[in-house]
């Protein structure tokens, strides 16, 4: 029986057939057996999860939407941000929502009661012993909501024409001045988001000769304005530019020959920056004033609404062909033509003002000024040759940059075309009286 059994599982021909290889190691990617792996870690590391879903949801914009989107060049941005109040901490939580990681938020002030309920990276803890510094605990807040993010708070004050530099005080606001401008050279873009008009002057400057990418927002009660800053020319092509933008010499250039093909027109003037429209310098806008009219009084939706237009601008513009220095698309213009200098986002304004009286927002132009005060070539230069003791001039003299621009001249021959006029000649005065 036994014999029996044995000859009938080789099927009769002594042969024993080979079990399948159903354990042992596979071969690996060299062509050897051995073990595969995979990595876990990103779903099991909860920072890391949220990092990938962070990512997934903005190429989502690019896949279904818009294949043109640059996510990556988006979040490769470092951004600084001066001011963490209503207008920082918005601004910041936008920025994390585009996948930006490297955010500083430059404040010297603490978080008060009032905060909280408008400045959305403030919790009522941050209030209770009134030391809070508020870049810290706005950088420590962005890094809870999204652990992947490099947000760092520098407590810093910010020099200001108007606000004169005693001599125990220099070295301190030289230390200010001089962190500042390595900020402003350490990233790619600055949010001007301060509530006077003098703390944005030396920022603005240092975005000019460093030439960055500057958005600036501000808030009136019911009214705000967004705008990114004209960059300056290039050093050299700055040199190469004679009066009113054209090319040195091309005015008395002639050409060889009847046939000669015509000189290029000259380049449109730059956009201008927060101060271009000024005729006068930034001074201290809070002396003699109470501290009611100190504080800055908004409609509560208003920055929410100013803080997206600016980041929505910046973003607009990194995807321009031409970057930063892109000029000013006119949205009614580009509607009527059939191609527009645009990017992939849309047009790209170089002002939105808007109005919440009247739910209206508009976009405008405005070029650069050769007098101003902060983007001028004549401040930049001055800036570039004295460092410092120019910022320090700026600082405690009162008309020093209305002199040096040419402001105060052009006040004092308007104050003489005015007397040239003669609007109040006594026998005018008796006509008018017959």
């Amino acid at each position: 029986g036994g014999g029996g059994d044995g000859g009938g599982g080789d099927g009769g021909g002594g042969r024993t057939a080979a079990p399948p290889s159903a354990v042992g190691w596979e071969k690996n990617s060299s062509g050897r057996p051995g073990a595969r792996l995979m990595d876990l870690s990103a779903q099991m590391d909860p920072a890391a999860t949220a990092a990938a879903a962070v990512d997934l949801n903005i190429r989502l914009m690019r896949w279904r939407l818009m294949p043109a989107l640059e996510p990556e060049k988006v979040a490769a941005q470092r951004c600084l941000l001066i001011g963490a109040g209503t207008l920082g901490c918005a601004v910041a939580r936008c920025l994390l929502g585009w996948g930006v990681k490297a955010i500083t938020l430059v404040d010297s002030g603490n978080v008060s009661y009032s905060n909280p309920v408008r400045q959305s990276l403030f919790a009522h803890k941050d209030c209770i012993g009134g030391m809070t510094k508020k870049a810290p605990a706005a950088a420590e807040e962005l890094r809870r909501i999204f652990p992947g993010a490099e947000a760092r708070g520098v407590v810093m004050g910010i020099p200001m024409p108007g606000h004169p530099v005693g001599a125990a005080e220099v070295d301190g606001v030289r230390a200010d001045a001089e962190a500042l401008d390595e900020l402003v050279q350490q990233h790619d873009i600055v949010f001007l988001l301060t509530d006077t008009r003098e703390s944005r002057w030396l920022p603005a400057l240092l975005a000019a000769a460093r030439r960055k990418l500057a958005v600036t927002a501000a808030l009136g009660f019911d009214t705000f304005l967004v705008m990114r800053h004209g960059l300056p020319p290039p050093a050299e092509e700055a040199a190469a530019l004679g009066a009113g933008g054209l090319p040195a010499g091309y005015e008395q250039a002639a050409p060889a020959e009847a046939a000669a093909p015509p000189p290029p027109p000259p380049p449109r003037p730059r956009l201008g920056c927060y101060f271009c429209n000024d005729v006068v310098a930034p001074a201290n806008s809070m002396t003699r004033r109470t501290l009611d009219q100190q504080c800055t009084v908004s409609r509560p939706g208003l920055a929410m609404v100013a803080s997206a237009l600016a980041v929505e601008l910046a973003v607009t513009v990194l995807h321009h062909e031409h970057g930063a220095e892109a000029d000013a698309d006119v949205p009614a213009e580009a509607a009527r033509a059939a191609t527009c200098d645009e990017s992939p986002l849309g047009v790209v304004p170089h002002q939105i003002r808007g109005a919440l009286s009247f739910f209206r927002t508009d976009c405008m132009l405005g070029r650069a000024f050769g007098k101003c005060t902060a983007c001028s070539a004549t401040v930049t230069d001055a800036y570039a040759a004295r460092g410092f003791d120019f910022l320090l001039d700026a600082f405690n003299g009162g008309d020093y940059l209305e002199e040096l621009t040419g402001l105060a001249q052009m006040h004092r021959e308007a104050e003489a075309a005015l007397e040239d006029v003669g609007f109040f000649e006594d026998d005018e005065d008796e006509a008018m009286s017959e």
